[in-house]
């Protein structure tokens, strides 16, 4: 994927997270009565909201860090090996830092 091509799926994607983390923080639209099983089901919600934040948010730095890479010069490169990252990855994950061999291995060390 060309550099250009790169930059504009990177902040397209920006931009989304952006808008997706100012609905999942904003204020409620409207407040209603709430019974005790409401007071549950607004913790779970809440819980849920909160792992979308942090998802979101994850993957806006992922992608501003991608797009620092570009600026310097090291996008499509694999952060861990310096090899090529390979183009079928960065079409499904432009953020991609890794290429997939590193990828896994960052991601085996997790569990």
């Amino acid at each position: 994927m060309d550099d250009a091509t790169a930059r504009m799926r990177l902040e397209s994607m920006l931009e989304e997270l952006d808008r997706s983390i100012g609905v999942l923080t904003g204020d409620p639209v409207s407040v209603r009565e709430r019974s005790a099983a409401d007071a549950g089901s607004d913790l779970t919600d809440a819980d849920r909201n909160r792992a979308m934040i942090d998802v979101a948010t994850r993957q806006r730095k992922a992608v501003l860090a991608a797009l620092k890479r570009l600026d310097e010069g090291g996008y499509g490169r694999c952060v861990d090996c310096g090899k090529i990252v390979p183009e079928g990855r960065l079409e499904a994950r432009p953020e991609a830092a890794r290429c997939v061999q590193c990828q896994a291995r960052v991601e085996r060390r997790r569990y």
